[in-house]
């Protein structure tokens, strides 16, 4: 091989020319299908090897196609924060369920990356993968080689991240996102299902009951939740699920955290529970995670669940904690949801109109909720 052939990749056409066969018989070699027999294809491996062949250029393949074959998932958060949300997870494993074997990867990007802002992100993942982040563009949405989006519950931050994307004529699917014209939906009944677990606590005769909500509204502190918080936040879903308690409870308060971990509810927990004289005889958290941190605080300051406080969760996870391996909660389909999006996703680009659709979650009553103590 010449230092003029080192320099270029290799081709198909190189390795058909140096293995004695045509084009169309390397490539069904190569990609093991077709009536090729064993010593053609040993003879075309061998000539890939010797060449340097490692397989067609994905670029080309692309261009062919007129598709990049990637989907990008636009999450709230960063990757190491949205991580730690078990809901996350199985929403990507089944939007990878559906995409990848259609030969769909995924590339994840925060939300504040889609709106504009310098922030670590995007990472491409393969079909099942996720992998390390690494560094995004200013404006990832506006050139991000995606044939479509996925949005997880963005708020109304991203209105111009989204029009940016619709102007590229891609599709875009949201999970539990405010409704928006042209956006396909998959939902979850986050209102109803929080007004059942306030109904809960109301029918055992809670009448002090405080809330612990996910992050409102980015940039701001964590903190007491007040009228003028709850009105002015832009997360749908945490503001669809104070809404739905509000039904019960009108005037309910509580804290508003920066997200859905552990660790928050610990902080939230304290900050409600710290004085007894303002101390509520149950407490409504937005995920099982910050109702896990709840029940810790509760136990640091030696209360007992339930029989000094009543704790609820939503999503239905798994909490690696004994304290709290048993939440009464609302449990919801987050992998079937996933599913949901990549059905969507593929169908808008074959062309369909998919319709939007909703999800319930199912009451499950655990050993965490009891009557107040009298």
């Amino acid at each position: 091989m010449t230092v003029d052939q080192q320099r270029e990749r290799p081709t198909l056409a190189a390795v058909a020319r140096h293995a004695g066969v045509s084009a169309s018989t390397a490539s069904l070699a190569f990609n093991n299908s077709g009536p090729v027999s064993a010593a053609t294809r040993e003879r075309v491996l061998a000539a890939a090897a010797e060449l340097g062949y490692a397989g067609p250029d994905p670029r080309a393949r692309s261009l062919r196609r007129g598709r990049s074959g990637i989907i990008g998932a636009v999450l709230e958060e960063t990757l190491s924060n949205a991580f730690r949300d078990p809901m996350n997870l199985l929403m990507l494993d089944g939007i990878a369920d559906v995409t990848g074997p259609a030969g769909n990867s995924l590339l994840l990007l925060t939300e504040t990356a889609a709106a504009g802002v310098h922030v670590p992100g995007p990472q491409k993942a393969g079909p099942h993968a996720t992998g390390a982040p690494a560094a995004a563009s200013p404006s990832s949405l506006i050139d991000a080689p995606v044939d479509a989006v996925v949005l997880f519950g963005c708020s109304t931050r991203v209105d111009e991240a989204v029009a940016i994307v619709r102007r590229r004529g891609i599709p875009v699917v949201a999970i539990e996102g405010r409704p928006m014209a042209g956006v396909l939906d998959v939902g979850l009944d986050n209102r109803v299902g929080s007004r059942i677990l306030a109904q809960h606590l109301f029918d055992l005769g809670h009448r002090d009951v405080a809330l612990v909500t996910l992050e409102l509204d980015q940039g701001r502190l964590p903190g007491a939740l007040t009228p003028s918080r709850i009105d002015a936040g832009t997360s749908f879903t945490a503001v669809e699920r104070v809404r739905g308690v509000q039904e019960v409870y009108p005037g309910i308060g509580g804290y508003a955290t920066l997200g859905s971990t552990i660790d928050e509810g610990i902080r939230a927990g304290h900050a409600l529970l710290d004085d007894p004289a303002t101390r509520p005889t149950a407490i409504i958290a937005q995920s099982d995670l910050l109702a896990a941190g709840v029940v810790r605080a509760a136990a640091e300051l030696g209360l007992r669940v339930p029989d000094d406080l009543s704790v609820v969760g939503f999503d239905g996870v798994r909490v690696d904690d004994p304290l709290a391996s048993d939440l009464t909660t609302m449990v919801q389909p987050a992998f079937e949801k996933g599913r949901a999006a990549g059905r969507g996703v593929l169908d808008l680009l074959a062309g369909g109109a998919p319709e939007s659709v909703s999800f319930t979650s199912e009451f499950r009553r655990g050993s965490t909720t009891a009557p107040p103590r009298r």
